[in-house]
């Protein structure tokens, strides 16, 4: 959530008058993430204050957007904590700012936990196997538009910038994935709308009850095991080393599993899907860092965290999935 399109309050006077929300009062660039523009607004009708988030889309299109406003949208109708998006007076909840698409969504309440515990991984284990589940009838459908396309055609442009081993582990691991993908385990895998991004600055608490989830932007129609993979890389990692804590592991799948049992297909597919989700975020980051944009208050992150996750995920057995016997 950099700032690349900037906007003032002045820029809003007007275009806030389509919207039930009253004046804008204050505005804050926020300066976490690396792909809109993002701002803090307070709002002011009559003698209350509200606050809310309002994102200037870079990437997406207004094509691509009603998947993931109408997305939130509907796991907010079904009792997922998610920030619901504002309307304006003709229904629209994208609507264009200086030429770009924007929205307007609830704020969470709460802070991220970015020193989780096993109590804050289980509650995030529950809450996305809710989200799944809630998102079965969503009618809308939209690949991972960071899926194994992507990563085909993204790694020819990092691939000059990088040592031979490290060529080497990124081609290899591309391949790896694609012929996995091609076969009969992956095709029977639990799939729907999936976050795709559900790291610890995406999920706020309330002390150890989670009050929500955002930054819905990069979801799409993928494995369900897909989008476990990356919340448990990112939540339950000893950051140094990238090695899993069991601890934290064991209380997220508990607690997941508890609301949506695993299928066999899923047990044999974990380790490749933690490997997928690893390489996912390496290749992006080796993107943004030797592909960067322009942004205010842009830094790109450190792509050897991810580096360092993948080649851990592929020398080390997975944690099951199923209870430790």
């Amino acid at each position: 959530m950099a700032v690349f399109t900037a906007v003032t309050l002045d820029d809003l006077t007007q275009w806030m008058e389509q919207f039930p929300l009253g004046q804008p009062v204050a505005l804050q660039g926020i300066a976490s993430g690396i792909e809109n523009s993002n701002f803090f607004l307070t709002t002011e009708r009559g003698a209350q204050r509200s606050e809310y988030v309002l994102t200037v889309f870079e990437n997406l299109d207004f094509d691509q957007l009603p998947f993931y406003v109408q997305l939130m949208r509907h796991l907010a109708e079904r009792g997922i904590p998610v920030p619901a998006p504002v309307g304006n007076a003709s229904g629209e909840l994208v609507v264009a700012l200086h030429g770009k698409p924007a929205a307007i969504v609830s704020k969470l309440e709460g802070s991220s936990q970015m020193d989780p515990q096993p109590v804050h991984c289980a509650e995030v284990g529950a809450m996305l196997a809710r989200m799944h589940l809630a998102a079965r009838d969503f009618p809308l459908r939209q690949p991972n538009l960071r899926g194994l396309d992507w990563w085909q055609e993204t790694m020819p442009q990092v691939l000059p910038y990088l040592s031979p081993e490290n060529a080497q582990l990124l081609q290899s691991e591309v391949a790896f994935q694609a012929d996995f993908a091609a076969g009969s385990t992956y095709a029977q895998l639990q799939r729907g709308p999936v976050h795709a991004d559900l790291f610890r600055n995406n999920v706020m608490f309330v002390g150890e009850r989670l009050s929500g989830c955002f930054d819905f932007y990069f979801a799409g129609v993928d494995t369900w095991l897909f989008d476990l993979a990356v919340t448990v890389n990112d939540w339950c990692i000893i950051l140094s080393s990238g090695e899993l804590d069991v601890a934290r592991v064991d209380a997220l799948l508990a607690a997941y599993r508890a609301v949506r049992p695993f299928t066999p297909e899923e047990q044999a597919a974990w380790q490749p899907m933690l490997r997928a989700a690893a390489l996912r975020f390496w290749l992006s980051r080796l993107y943004d860092f030797h592909v960067p944009r322009e942004a205010e208050m842009l830094t790109p992150h450190d792509p050897t965290h991810f580096e360092r996750i993948l080649r851990e995920r592929i020398a080390t057995p997975a944690p099951r999935l199923a209870p430790h016997e």
